[in-house]
């Protein structure tokens, strides 16, 4: 039943106007919709939804993950566009390179970043 739909990825955020900012000036993402308090982007072909929430900010988990198969071109990036990153020391079989969680010989790549209400959101590579 599901499996056929759509999923779109939504992220509560307190200010719809400052989240605008960094979800399209500072990630570069394309905005396709806006509502009062809510906001929709493209990324790839799918979908990221904010809505402002008093609840942003308060999902210890990741939000939202952004596949490629370049991570290191994507963490410089965003660096240079003010992004700090995420550094998680007890995570199983991974090991810090710089800004980026390596494990398996370098196989897997994974950057965590929060926006500006914390919500958690990564990088990872294909």
């Amino acid at each position: 039943m599901l499996s056929d739909s759509q999923v779109v990825a939504t992220i509560p955020v307190r200010d719809a106007n400052r989240a605008k900012a960094f979800y399209h000036d500072t990630l570069g993402l394309t905005q396709m919709e806006e509502r009062p308090g809510a906001v929709s982007y493209k990324s790839g072909g799918f979908t990221l939804f904010i809505y402002e929430s008093d609840q942003a900010g308060t999902n210890k988990g990741t939000a939202a993950t952004w596949i490629t198969s370049d991570v290191d071109g994507a963490v410089k990036e965003l660096k240079d566009r003010g992004v700090a990153f995420e550094r998680y020391d007890s995570l199983p079989g991974l090991a810090m390179k710089g800004d980026i969680h390596v494990g398996g010989d370098g196989a897997v790549k994974i950057a965590w970043f929060k926006d500006p209400d914390g919500n958690i959101l990564s990088i990872m590579n294909a």
